[in-house]
């Protein structure tokens, strides 16, 4: 068990953001004409657009949530007015919010991949499977808001983020502080790292072409027929 606990989070995260930042290149320098989100939204336009929108936005909010969370030093705490419980209560929140946006966004964008016949007709392997898998993260993720509301001590939110900011800064054997740490925050953390490692051969390699020019960019003025 100690070498599982090693290994899953202590050199699998390695091995899964080097397969992300170098499988990313290697498709974008070879395989520029798959690079693209590919959406189904002609082929059945229905309720896809507010699906669409929540789950983008929960996921957004969810990533830049658990980015700032887990890699925000310990030290600024009491600059922030924040205490390790009262930091833990603010991301069971916001967690919680952005977390039920996202899960109602892909219950719905996965019914619909996996019921309507022109949809499933035109989708790959990939996109069921990585669908399947943000789908039990956030299930997993939601889970641990339950779990967390027993234990306000922040000692379980003290721990996460000092594996996360043990493998940023390439400290020896991070894995060592997730060894009282309950399996279902485990089980969240690899799924973490799997999307990490399929990333590059699913369609979400669109994530690194954002459109921020969209942004500044003149209204384009659409007209309909007659």
């Amino acid at each position: 068990m100690s070498f599982l606990n090693e290994f899953l989070f202590g050199v699998f995260p390695y091995i899964a953001g080097t397969v992300f930042l170098i499988g990313s290149l290697a498709r974008y320098d070879r395989d520029q004409f798959t690079w693209k989100t590919s959406s189904s939204q002609m082929l059945r336009s229905k309720g896809f657009g507010i699906a669409n929108r929540l789950f983008h936005i929960g996921v957004i909010f969810l990533f830049f949530g658990h980015l700032v969370g887990l890699l925000m030093p310990h030290s600024w705490y009491p600059y922030l007015g924040l205490t390790p419980a009262s930091k833990q209560l603010m991301a069971m929140v916001a967690g919680g919010i952005f977390g039920t946006l996202a899960l109602i966004g892909s219950t719905m964008l996965l019914w619909r991949r996996l019921t309507d016949e022109r949809v499933r007709a035109t989708s790959s392997r990939a996109d069921t499977f990585i669908l399947l898998v943000l789908y039990a993260q956030l299930l997993l993720g939601m889970l641990t808001i339950y779990f967390s509301a027993g234990h306000m001590d922040g000692s379980l939110m003290i721990s996460l983020s000092n594996w996360a900011q043990a493998l940023v800064t390439f400290q020896a054997d991070p894995s060592k502080y997730l060894v009282d740490v309950p399996l279902l925050y485990k089980a969240h953390l690899f799924l973490g790292c799997l999307i990490f490692l399929i990333f590059p051969f699913t369609r979400m390699v669109h994530v690194w072409s954002v459109p921020f020019h969209y942004v500044g960019r003149r209204y384009q003025l659409v007209r309909s027929r007659g």
